[in-house]
């Protein structure tokens, strides 16, 4: 899920507000020429893909962020991980191309500092009957 760049705009707004906004104040807030009710879609969008929260304030609403723009960054870098299929170390290993010194020291040092992965329990897998009768699915 990308965000366009009103989306983008509109997030920075409710990012640099210390707190919930109503459609009015983000309009009101934005450095161009927008009609209120592209500002009230754009919010609802967001709203219905999970990335503000919308909380009911008399017959308005105000709108919140519902992470980090942090937190929403690594989302989306995680869903286009997804997005290339089997081969996800290649695509890592481009990012890591691409990025600058600083960047990748700053990796470098994430991975070094971050908690191992818990271990995946393992599938339980029925054991053999010694009768030789097959209990697998099915059976």
């Amino acid at each position: 899920m990308a965000l366009g760049e009103l989306e983008r705009a509109v997030m920075a707004q409710l990012w640099a507000a210390p707190g919930p906004l109503t459609v009015r104040e983000v309009h009101d807030r934005l450095e161009r020429e927008l009609a209120y009710t592209t500002v009230m879609t754009v919010l609802g969008r967001l709203a219905k893909k999970g990335v503000v929260r919308q909380e009911r304030d008399g017959k308005a609403y105000r709108y919140a962020a519902a992470s980090t723009r942090e937190q929403l960054a690594a989302s989306l870098m995680l869903d286009a991980l997804g997005d290339v299929g089997e081969d996800r170390t290649a695509a890592l290993v481009a990012f890591v191309d691409r990025v600058g010194p600083e960047e990748a020291a700053a990796l470098r040092a994430a991975l070094r500092d971050a908690p191992a992965p818990a271990a995946r329990p393992l599938p339980e897998v029925p054991e053999p009957r010694v009768d030789g009768e097959d209990t697998g699915p099915g059976s």
